[in-house]
């Protein structure tokens, strides 16, 4: 996390794994985000991802699949730390860098404000892997873009890019 001034950066720090968040990482980001919800001399979030390939892939499925035991629960405030947080009334920007897919799309859906570059590209693979995007994914997108385009997202796992995720009115705005 990084503070300058009223603002408060919380960058999700796994570029090797395409920013894949795993139980520790799902709990680091709920401290920063419990910090940030605290502190009143902090006005405004922005998540983002780090490197250039993705905002977060979401879930880190090797993590899952390794068998491994994770020594922290998942935090009560959801994946990525906000996406069970309701109760934030101040505002969070997703700042998108190229893949937000599954659980990291439903960390964008969860803030405020979508900011996407020109290489934001967004989907709901779950359905690929006979899962279902267990965050609010599916109900936030409907109330994002409409039930028919969420409908062909989250069934087909059709990926947007970011022209046409601003066409739909998901982000805010496209920037290079």
């Amino acid at each position: 996390t990084e503070i300058e001034g009223n603002l408060f950066i919380v960058t999700i720090n796994r570029p090797d794994q395409l920013n894949c968040l795993h139980p520790m990482a799902n709990a680091e980001c709920g401290a920063a985000f419990d910090a940030f919800a605290a502190n009143p001399d902090l006005w405004v979030a922005i998540v983002t991802g780090a490197g250039e390939k993705a905002f977060s892939a979401g879930n880190d499925l090797k993590f899952a699949a390794s068998g491994q035991k994770s020594p922290v629960p998942m935090p009560a405030s959801g994946f990525g730390g906000l996406t069970s947080r309701y109760d934030l009334y101040k505002p969070v920007i997703a700042a998108v860098n190229g893949f937000a897919m599954g659980g990291g799309f439903e960390i964008a859906l969860a803030s405020d404000i979508i900011i996407a570059a020109e290489n934001a590209k967004f989907a709901l693979p779950e359905i690929k892997r006979a899962m279902m995007p267990g965050a609010g994914g599916t109900q936030r997108l409907p109330r994002a873009i409409g039930k028919a385009k969420a409908m062909d997202m989250c069934l087909s796992a059709r990926m947007l890019d970011a022209a046409e995720a601003d066409r739909y009115g998901l982000v805010s705005r496209v920037v290079p």
